[in-house]
């Protein structure tokens, strides 16, 4: 099912079951060792509608239906090397994940003073490294989950399978029953309650309305920006392992074009300053033109136009849903 939060409330939703298929992936930068493996669930089919497919770059990516056979492949190994072989999958006795994994291959121990540094590294599902016989650190990363295991080798073939905990979530925004359209809203995500106290930093940001972030299963708070004034809404969403959670944000606020004018219905002033106060002084948004816009949260608000050294205003009061233009009189 969907998840439909509001502004400052709290949503842990029952996830819904999807498919991460033909979905916009959002990546995040270069993962890091050191997030212990745990158990996941399988990424189910469901009747969740996908949104429109983005172009993709290099900060997306799609990924194939959950089921799907990984790709075998055979690679000779050296004399007096052994082979590793490695997979990932949602949890035990779960489909194997086939594309959208970054494998690397570290010394389990390094050299004094130096970096460490990874000395095998693979974007295929199912790579296989040949190495010396010893020990390594294994890490994977899958979007923000990611898991790391050391493993031994000595003289047989090593398989290893890796159980990623991650879990996707997808966020739109909607003014009543109306959807905001990309471009004009964004949003950010923490990790952990926006009750928690400390500070805190996002994990991702300017996440666009369509794209799936994979994170591992665990509480977030999503920051969600409309416009650039003062339309935030905050909620607090719970991810599960191998489910995709739909995440609908709703804004209370409107669409206000501001213009000053001689007459009523008159054509607006050139060159033209702006600021929206609260009725209490403070400031909202500055803007300038002769008809600029603003994204303004429901509310009671001032606007004041400085034209040719002249200052004018006019209150106005700005309801959800409702867009249209504030007319400031030049009198």
């Amino acid at each position: 099912m969907s998840v439909i939060v509001g502004m400052w409330l709290v949503a842990l939703p029952t996830l819904a079951h999807a498919q991460l298929f033909d979905i916009p992936l959002r990546r995040p930068p270069a993962d890091v060792p050191g997030v212990t493996p745990g158990p996941a669930q399988n990424l189910a089919p469901s009747n969740v509608t996908p949104a429109p497919t983005a172009p993709k770059g290099p900060m997306l990516q799609s990924l194939p239906p959950a089921g799907s056979s990984a790709p075998t492949h055979t690679q000779s190994v050296p004399a007096g090397q052994v082979a590793l072989m490695l997979s990932a999958r949602y949890g035990r006795d779960l489909p194997a994940i086939t594309n959208g994994l970054h494998w690397r291959v570290f010394p389990n121990k390094a050299e004094p003073g130096a970096a460490l540094r990874p000395i095998k590294e693979e974007r295929v599902a199912t790579p296989i490294f040949s190495l010396a016989p010893g020990a390594y650190v294994v890490h994977v990363g899958f979007g923000l989950a990611s898991a790391t295991r050391q493993v031994l080798l000595r003289g047989d073939t090593v398989r290893e399978t890796f159980e990623l905990p991650a879990g996707g979530l997808r966020i739109e925004g909607k003014v009543g029953d109306a959807r905001i359209p990309n471009g004009q809203i964004a949003f950010a995500l923490y990790k952990g309650s926006q009750f928690e106290p400390g500070d805190k930093r996002p994990i991702v940001q300017s996440v666009q309305a369509g794209d799936v972030i994979l994170v591992p299963e665990g509480i977030y708070h999503i920051v969600s920006n409309y416009g650039d004034a003062n339309s935030v809404v905050r909620s607090d969403i719970r991810v599960q392992a191998s489910k995709l959670t739909d995440a609908t944000v709703i804004h209370r606020a409107a669409i206000i074009t501001l213009k000053l004018v001689n007459d009523l219905g008159g054509e607006a002033r050139a060159n033209t300053q702006f600021t929206v106060l609260t009725p209490g002084g403070d400031v909202v948004k500055e803007a300038n033109g002769a008809f600029p816009r603003v994204i303004l949260a429901e509310g009671d608000y001032r606007a004041i136009a400085r034209n040719e050294n002249r200052t004018y205003e006019r209150a106005f009061k700005v309801v959800t849903g409702v867009d249209g233009e504030v007319e400031v009189l030049a009198r």
